[in-house]
């Protein structure tokens, strides 16, 4: 799929690191599955990925925690 922030590139399946922030609480998802950007990095989540780390932030809001690490790579 071509890029469509930098129009140059294309995507490969790779993985990244996604960090979400909401009030005081931090969530660092490392090794999450995406089509990546070969020239700028960008990257795209399928519906699943995205519902999987949305839920996973709600979770660790709803728990009070400041700072939350996922690896998705085991989980």
């Amino acid at each position: 799929m071509a890029c469509s922030i930098c129009k140059l590139g294309d995507t490969k399946p790779g993985h990244v690191t996604v960090t979400l922030e909401k009030g005081e609480t931090i969530v660092l998802l490392k090794h999450v599955p995406a089509d990546v950007c070969q020239n700028c990095g960008h990257y795209y989540l399928d519906s699943e990925t995205a519902a999987k780390i949305l839920q996973t932030g709600k979770e660790a809001v709803s728990k009070g925690a400041e700072l939350e690490i996922v690896n998705l790579r085991v989980a």
